[in-house]
């Protein structure tokens, strides 16, 4: 792995591991709302798959060795098995769908971003929300009630604020010649 390569993948662990902590908990459900997939999303935008992935995964692998990584300042391989573990463990599948979406689009503008990211989203949900039917031990119809269906305004305003960064910090870091567009 190449310098540039390895620090712009822990700058994005970095990233997540900052956002992670702007959350505001929800009396109804177990899961806050958390500004965390901003740079999931920005991560699979800007990094080629592998470190796009890379990046979430050592976000994980941070918070499961004890590290206070995640939302709320928690860590332990206890977050991981709790009510949000299965959107954690999505992290390093959306950035991936984000970064391989790209690719197959061939074009990093806010056109391209939109529909990669909403799949990562779909990713997401769909992760989350039957991890927390096990977890929680309720019907996939009440896990979508408390883990999803509150949170979809606020994450779709989350991909069109990402969709419309991405392009613009790509074009940045392309003319710092930190990364290259294929």
């Amino acid at each position: 792995m190449k310098t540039k390569q390895l620090t712009m993948t822990a700058m994005f662990t970095a990233l997540t591991i900052l956002f992670a902590q702007i959350i505001l908990p929800l009396s109804f459900t177990p899961v806050p709302l958390s500004l965390s997939l901003l740079p999931v999303y920005l991560s699979g935008a800007i990094l080629p798959k592998r470190y796009a992935v890379y990046s979430q995964l050592v976000y994980l692998l941070t918070g499961v060795t004890g590290l206070p990584v995640f939302a709320g300042f928690k860590g332990g391989p206890g977050v991981l098995f709790g009510p949000t573990g299965g959107f954690l463990i999505a992290y390093p599948v959306m950035a991936f769908l984000t970064a391989w979406i790209l690719e197959l689009v061939k074009k990093k503008t806010v056109l391209g971003c939109v529909p990669a990211m909403l799949a990562a989203l779909a990713a997401c949900y769909l992760c989350g929300s039957l991890f927390y039917v096990f977890v929680g031990h309720v019907s996939w119809v009440k896990s979508l009630s408390v883990t999803v269906f509150p949170f979809v305004l606020f994450d779709l305003i989350k991909v069109a604020a990402t969709a419309l960064l991405a392009p613009v910090i790509n074009k940045s870091l392309m003319k710092a010649k930190l990364i290259q567009i294929v």
